[in-house]
């Protein structure tokens, strides 16, 4: 009992520690990759491509295993061989003559010798096929990585925005405790008071809204990483990324592995002109056997090697093989346009990373002069030199260019990524 009261207590103790944890985990983006990854319908097509696959494979290796076939056939036929027709006729031999209708049931067993390599490359086949989906199903999932980054930024953006808005909060609560105090010694109007109250109000309205947006990014996220994610769950800010030129996109890899599938049929077309070989055991019963000249039911054997060889396969031979070249060159030009295309998309990333690197010092400095503005303001607020609303434009123009830093900084970094998404590094 008392072993049981302990293992009761640590589970109950448990729970409320897994949940707080939960509650104040940090996801990175490269977690949420992984996670989206894993949790995406589409990677339950990984098994059952592998057992598709394995399933053929295992049917064109039985292609060795002996072949049970049986056929039995009843005929009724016009005329039959006259013994005494053709052999002179002797004393006291009366041959027999044969029935004109005539039965007979049979089983072959017959076992691949040679097959001119169809088992072989079937598998091979088999196994291309494989690798051709597994690679179009790597193209598909890496397409939800562009959703996770856009989902990913958005709720940092909104991080951002609040805590810059709860900065401004405080300015204005600030200058409202200061403007109160002024108006209960009688130095200051009710206006004044009221006009900050104002823009207080617009500040919660304004955090309200950030903070609904966040929820929403955030239960899209969840939906991808298929992890309950609560309104407290915060994100890491990614590390800054270096753009790597080079391409390393999985639909490269896809685009060669289907030339090596052509490779395969190929072959294919050789060994369909190549002869077969297999042997073969037959045991029959009917009417007549195997010794005619005895007109009764009975069972006979026999069994041998057999050899076929069809040639009607080099006719078009040619024409399959040239099929099979304008498949690489079509294979080709689409690579070639991926490629290019790639690299477009590159080039016009790789200008909004610099693009945005040079807002965000032109960002600073203009931090730096609406941040001196903004005190010079608040003092001369304080002295009762310029009045409220031109204190809270000041204010206002400072918010907008710490706003705009803020949404430069992630388009920066959302830039950089969508350049490593991009280029597959």
């Amino acid at each position: 009992m008392k072993v049981l009261q302990v293992l009761c207590c640590f589970i109950l103790w448990g729970v409320p520690v897994k949940q707080a944890r939960g509650q104040d985990s940090v996801l990175t983006i490269e977690e949420c990759y992984t996670l989206a990854r894993q949790n995406y319908p589409l990677i339950k097509q990984y098994d059952l491509i592998k057992r598709s696959s394995r399933y053929s494979v295992e049917n064109a290796g039985k292609l060795y295993l002996p072949q049970l076939s049986v056929s039995g056939q009843a005929t009724y036929q016009s005329q039959t061989i006259n013994f005494g027709e053709v052999i002179p006729p002797l004393p006291g031999v009366e041959f027999p003559s044969l029935s004109k209708d005539q039965y007979k049931i049979q089983a072959e067993i017959s076992q691949q010798i040679y097959d001119g390599g169809v088992s072989k490359l079937q598998k091979e086949s088999s196994r291309a096929n494989e690798a051709i989906q597994q690679q179009q199903l790597e193209v598909n999932l890496y397409a939800i990585r562009q959703q996770v980054t856009q989902l990913y930024f958005g709720i940092l953006l909104m991080d951002a925005q609040l805590q810059q808005n709860a900065l401004r909060k405080a300015d204005l609560q600030n200058a409202t405790d200061k403007m109160q105090a002024a108006l209960n010694n009688g130095v200051a109007y009710r206006s004044n008071v009221d006009e900050l109250k104002a823009e207080i109000m617009n500040a919660d309205m304004m955090a309200t809204e950030f903070t609904a947006n966040r929820k929403a990014y955030m239960k899209m996220l969840s939906a991808f990483l298929h992890q309950p994610l609560s309104d407290s769950t915060r994100l890491a800010w990614p590390a800054p990324v270096t753009p790597q030129q080079e391409i390393h996109r999985p639909e490269i890899t896809y685009y060669d592995i289907q030339k090596k599938a052509l490779d395969v049929q190929e072959k294919q077309l050789q060994s369909g002109y190549l002869p077969k070989l297999n042997a073969f055991i037959q045991g029959a019963y009917g009417r007549p056997t195997l010794n005619i000249v005895d007109n009764k039911f009975g069972a006979w054997w026999l069994g041998g090697v057999r050899l076929s060889w069809s040639l009607g396969s080099l006719y078009s031979l040619k024409n399959n093989r040239q099929l099979l070249d304008i498949n690489r060159q079509n294979l080709d030009v689409s690579k070639e346009t991926f490629l290019f295309n790639t690299s477009m998309s590159l080039q016009q990333q790789h200008q909004d990373i610099d693009k945005f690197a040079v807002l965000i010092n032109q960002d600073d400095n203009a931090i730096a002069l609406r941040s001196s503005v903004r005190k010079s303001a608040q003092a001369q607020l304080d002295n009762g030199v310029i009045t409220v609303h031109e204190y809270i434009s000041q204010l206002n123009a400072e918010n907008l260019a710490k706003q705009s830093r803020i949404l430069h900084s992630i388009q920066l970094l959302q830039a950089q990524y969508n350049y490593k998404n991009t280029s597959g590094n």
